[in-house]
């Protein structure tokens, strides 16, 4: 008879003794490395834990954990996963890890630990350059978070994404659940898409184009899905993404690089350069307290403006090693600011009025209607009020969703064929997408 499947929740049944760490909202990572079990906490730190971990247990939580998913645990299946809403469970056999058996268990709550108040207590971010971003966000541009991993990039871009207005659509795609977009942002129009062996990314961001989205979250560019990721921001889709770098300067090539022989070079680096608008680095550095001591903490290192202009690739840094520059932003950039009505990026008023203009089928006009827009949040998330921003499209958005989505699909089939004749693809003989 086959062993009934356990279904994963948080309870000291099935978390024995790592259950008060699961349950600490300051703990945000648990490792065990096969003698020794450690944790990571909101402050940075990262200690041993006092707490020792029975080899009956480990072997227990494994079964456990196995059954959940319906997969082995052995030799030949050496690496185990699992979640739930707020947990990501890796277990590495013995026979990999010759410490002992490896256990991970990242923890991603849905709520904000950045606040206002805090970034600038704690040395993260300075007042002017949070209003920045902000007014980044109200401008309608393109953001890449980087930095190592463990780093917090998700986590800012959490933070800077809950200033989108409630009424345009957001549509994230995660292959482990970490933005908590509707969780965070309720009463949001938005759309959670999950990568499974069935949806992986090229295909969800193709769904996504077809879901009439205004903005599209991709929880990590990793691989060739920067190209159509690319290709959506190309049809006026605004949008989030996270990698790994260690400079802004370098996501153009890391993007490149990623995206393999799928689009020529040339190409690729121009659409990189005119749909990503702006990169922030996440650094961690040591800091001597005034007692002596050092602490571990995270701040944003670089902020950086892409922009392509008269055939050339440039990108304007406005913060550098946590300091200001003294460069101006880009033309282009400016205009972007000027046509979301913002005349100081660097300051933001908590509470706005904006304006829209309704449209009926008639195509008669119709009075100007004055409002503010409000959302009540998490009272651990960021709680300011945010302000609808204006449209600036001046095409059919939709139509050219679904002409990009016919895009992407002839694309990869084209890319499959050339591939099985061991053939080169470089890229299809047709004109940009331009904005």
């Amino acid at each position: 008879m086959a062993e009934e499947k356990e279904k994963v929740e948080i309870s000291p049944e099935f978390f024995g003794p790592l259950y008060q760490y699961i349950s600490d909202e300051s703990i945000t990572d648990i490792d065990f490395d096969g003698r020794r079990l450690w944790l990571s906490d909101t402050r940075n730190q990262r200690y041993p834990s006092d707490k020792q971990l029975p080899e009956e247990f480990v072997n227990a939580f494994t079964k456990r954990v196995a059954n959940c998913v319906s997969k082995q645990f052995h030799k030949q299946s050496p690496v185990l996963e699992a979640e739930t809403d707020t947990l990501r469970i890796t277990i590495v056999h013995e026979s990999a890890a010759i410490t002992g058996r490896a256990i991970c268990i990242r923890k991603s709550m849905p709520f904000t630990r950045l606040t206002r108040e805090g970034m600038v207590r704690d040395g993260y971010l300075s007042d002017q350059m949070i209003n920045l971003l902000i007014n980044c966000v109200h401008a309608r541009m393109n953001l890449v978070f980087c930095g190592e991993p463990g780093v917090g990039k998700t986590e800012c871009a959490k933070y800077f994404s809950s200033y989108i207005p409630v009424e345009q659509r957001v549509i994230t795609i995660e292959d482990n659940p970490e933005w908590h977009y509707s969780l965070l942002n309720p009463g949001a129009d938005s759309v959670e898409l999950r990568i499974n062996p069935v949806m992986d990314y090229t295909k969800a961001i193709k769904t996504c184009l077809r879901l009439n989205p205004k903005w599209m979250m991709l929880s990590e560019a990793r691989s060739k899905e920067v190209v159509y990721l690319l290709e959506g921001f190309s049809t006026g889709v605004r949008g989030m993404t996270t990698l790994h770098t260690d400079d802004v300067r370098k996501v153009p090539d890391r993007m490149m690089n990623m995206a393999g022989n799928l689009r020529s070079e040339g190409r690729l680096e121009n659409d990189i350069y005119s749909f990503i608008d702006v990169a922030v680095l996440i650094r961690r550095k040591l800091k001597k307290r005034d007692n002596g001591a050092f602490e571990l903490i995270r701040y944003v290192d670089q902020i950086g403006f892409f922009y392509r202009e008269n055939r050339e690739n440039s990108c304007v840094l406005v913060l550098d090693q946590g300091e200001p520059t003294d460069c101006d932003f880009p033309e282009v950039i400016k205009k972007k600011f000027a046509e979301a009505h913002i005349d100081d990026p660097y300051s933001y008023e908590e509470t706005e009025k904006t304006s829209e203009t309704m449209e009926d089928s008639s195509d008669e006009d119709v009075p100007v209607k004055e409002y503010v827009l409000t959302r009540d949040r998490n009272a651990q998330a960021v709680a300011e009020s945010r302000a609808q921003y204006r449209d600036e499209s001046s095409y059919d958005s939709e139509e050219r969703q679904a002409q990009v989505a016919g895009m992407l699909t002839d694309m990869e089939d084209e890319f499959i064929k050339k591939k099985r004749r061991g053939m080169t693809f470089v890229g299809r003989k047709q004109k940009a997408i331009v904005r």
